[in-house]
């Protein structure tokens, strides 16, 4: 009895996690972290600008720097349509700051050290005693809502994605 009940509360905590991740229409969960230069950002920082939150993995990793090159080469069509980029990972601003510097990052990289705002997203994945975000992304509208919920980013296409239904949102609100 003691076996079923302790599955059972293990099932209702995992249900309970699922339940909270944030979906479209939902208001986007807030944060205050640290860029690779050392300021900080808020979501009411950004309020009032389209805003893509993309969490990855790990600097320095293939997937990863493949995607954050990608947003760099985008940069400039994605400012046209009005959208701050904005890249999380549980990696540290020392960290942030030599791999922006080696590809030349234009965008703030944010560090979620404790995976706090990654665990808000529900994007926090901790495997063997490794925690690291998944390799989602958020696209939140100027008032602050989601509007579009990226999983199972593909590194190289996820920009061009972004950038293809954020010119379809506005072109909705037109």
């Amino acid at each position: 009895m003691r076996r079923l009940t302790v599955f059972l509360m293990l099932f209702l905590v995992s249900v309970a996690a699922w339940a909270s991740a944030p979906v479209v229409g939902d208001q986007a969960p807030d944060f205050r972290l640290q860029d690779q230069k050392g300021d900080w950002h808020t979501l009411e920082t950004h309020k009032g600008q389209w805003l893509v939150v993309y969490f990855y993995p790990k600097d320095f990793t293939p997937g990863c720097t493949t995607e954050v090159c990608t947003f760099r080469d985008d940069i400039l069509k994605l400012r046209k349509a009005g959208a701050t980029v904005l890249g999380v990972s549980l990696d540290d601003v020392k960290s942030h700051a030599e791999f922006a510097e080696k590809y030349h990052v234009p965008f703030p990289l944010l560090s979620d050290a404790d995976g706090a705002v990654a665990q808000k997203y529900d994007v926090l994945n901790n495997k063997m005693g490794m925690k690291y975000a998944r390799r989602e992304t958020f696209l939140i509208d100027p008032a602050g809502k989601i509007v579009k919920v990226y999983k199972d980013v593909d590194p190289e296409k996820n920009s061009k994605q972004v950038l293809t239904d954020l010119a379809a949102l506005k072109a909705a609100n037109a």
